[in-house]
C-alpha cells in the first residue's frame, strides 16, 4: 500500500510538471501576425487616399477664391481649369442698328492662362480674389472689326429734285454711318481679355446727308399748252395762276431752267428779233411791257413778267416770255429766289 502511494504521488507530479511545461511553452509562443492590405483610391473632388491606418485629404482650392470673376473655391485642379475656360470662352455680343452680333473668343485668337492662374490659385489664402487676364490676336481681331465696318458703313444720300408727270418730286435723303473702328476694337478686347460679356454698342457716326427734303424750296411748272403757272414748296403746290406763252412763231422754250435774275420796275429794252425792229427802250411806268417786275430765266432773252396787256393771259400770244397779270407777278416775285428751278413742259 504505501508502494502503490509512492507511485501515485509520482505521477502527480509528472502530471503537474507537464502542465507547467506547456503553460510556459504557450506563453513564450508569439501571436499570429495580422496583415493589412493598403488600397488606395485616385483622387476625386471628394475623395481621400488611404494608405495603411493615414488619411489624406485631396488637393482642392480654398474657399471663397475667384479667379478671374469665377469663384473656383472648394474645387479640384482640373475642376476649377474647366470652370474659367468655360467662363471666358462665352460669346462677345454686340449691337448695331437692329442687328445683333455674336462672336466667340477663340475666333479671335483669345487664349486665357487658365492652368497657372488655376496653380497659383491652390496656394492662396480662402476668399482671395485673383485677377486674370485672357489675350487676343490683333490681326484677327482688327479683321473682325474690319467685316462689321464694312457691313455697316454707309455714305449719305443726298435729296434730289426729280420731275415727274408734270410735277417736282423731291426724293428722301438717307443718313450715313460710319463705324468708329478704333473704339469697336477696344471695346471688344476689354470683353475679351477680362472676361466680362455686357452687350456691346458699337460707336458709330451718323452721316448727315449736305442734301435734305428741306433743303428745296420754291419751284415753278408753267405747262405752255395750257397756258398755266404752279408755284410749288418742294412737292406741294402753293398757288396757280393763268398765263400767256409765246406764239408757234415765237414759242416758250421747253425744258428744265431756273431763275437767273429779278428786277423791280425794269427798263424794256428792244430784243434783236424782226417783231421788235424799230422799238425803243421803255422806262418803268405803265406802258412799260414787263410790268412792273421781271424775272429772268437760263434761257436767253426769256423770263417770266407782268404785262399791261390783260387780255393776253390765258393765250399764247407772247414773244416767248410768260406774261403775269400785274398783281400776281408782283406776287410771284416775292416768293421766288434767283436759283429758283423752272419746268416748262409742252402739256
Amino acid at each position: 500500500m504505501k508502494r502503490r502511494a509512492t507511485i501515485t504521488f509520482a505521477f502527480l507530479l509528472a502530471v503537474l510538471a507537464a502542465g507547467v511545461l506547456a503553460a510556459s511553452v504557450l506563453a513564450d509562443t508569439p501571436p499570429p501576425a495580422t496583415t493589412t492590405t493598403a488600397t488606395t483610391t485616385g483622387t476625386t473632388t471628394t475623395g481621400t487616399t488611404t494608405t495603411g491606418t493615414t488619411t489624406i485629404p485631396a488637393q482642392v482650392i480654398p474657399d471663397g477664391v475667384t479667379v478671374g470673376a469665377v469663384a473656383v473655391g472648394g474645387m479640384a485642379p482640373d475642376v476649377a481649369v474647366q470652370a474659367v475656360l468655360t467662363a471666358f470662352q462665352r460669346p462677345v455680343v454686340l449691337r448695331i442698328a437692329r442687328t445683333t452680333i455674336s462672336v466667340t473668343p477663340d475666333l479671335l485668337g483669345a487664349t486665357v492662362p487658365a492652368d497657372s492662374a488655376v496653380a497659383k490659385a491652390l496656394t492662396v489664402a480662402p476668399n482671395t480674389t485673383l485677377g486674370l487676364r485672357a489675350s487676343v490676336n490683333r490681326p484677327a481681331l482688327d479683321a473682325f472689326v474690319a467685316r462689321i465696318a464694312a457691313r455697316f458703313d454707309r455714305k449719305p444720300t443726298d435729296s434730289r429734285l426729280l420731275f415727274r408727270n408734270f410735277k417736282p418730286v423731291v426724293t428722301p435723303s438717307v443718313a450715313g454711318l460710319r463705324v468708329n473702328r478704333a473704339a469697336t476694337a477696344a471695346a471688344v478686347s476689354d470683353e475679351v481679355v477680362h472676361g466680362t460679356r455686357a452687350p456691346i454698342t458699337v460707336p458709330a457716326k451718323d452721316l448727315k446727308p449736305k442734301v435734305a427734303e428741306s433743303s428745296f424750296g420754291p419751284v415753278v411748272v408753267i405747262r405752255r399748252a395750257s397756258n398755266l403757272l404752279t408755284l410749288y414748296n418742294g412737292m406741294r403746290p402753293v398757288r396757280q395762276f393763268a398765263v400767256a406763252t409765246g406764239q408757234t412763231i415765237y414759242p416758250t422754250p421747253l425744258g428744265r431752267f431756273q431763275i437767273v435774275v429779278k428786277w423791280k420796275n425794269p427798263w424794256w429794252y428792244p430784243p434783236a428779233s424782226p417783231w421788235a425792229k424799230g422799238e425803243k427802250p421803255t422806262p418803268p411806268g405803265p406802258n412799260n411791257p414787263l410790268g412792273t417786275r421781271w424775272m429772268g430765266i437760263s434761257s436767253p432773252g426769256v423770263g417770266i413778267h407782268g404785262t399791261p396787256q390783260d387780255g393776253s393771259i390765258g393765250y399764247s400770244l407772247s414773244h416767248g416770255c410768260v406774261r403775269m397779270h400785274i398783281p400776281q407777278a408782283e406776287w410771284l416775285f416775292d416768293h421766288v429766289d434767283v436759283g429758283t428751278p423752272v419746268y416748262i413742259v409742252g402739256a
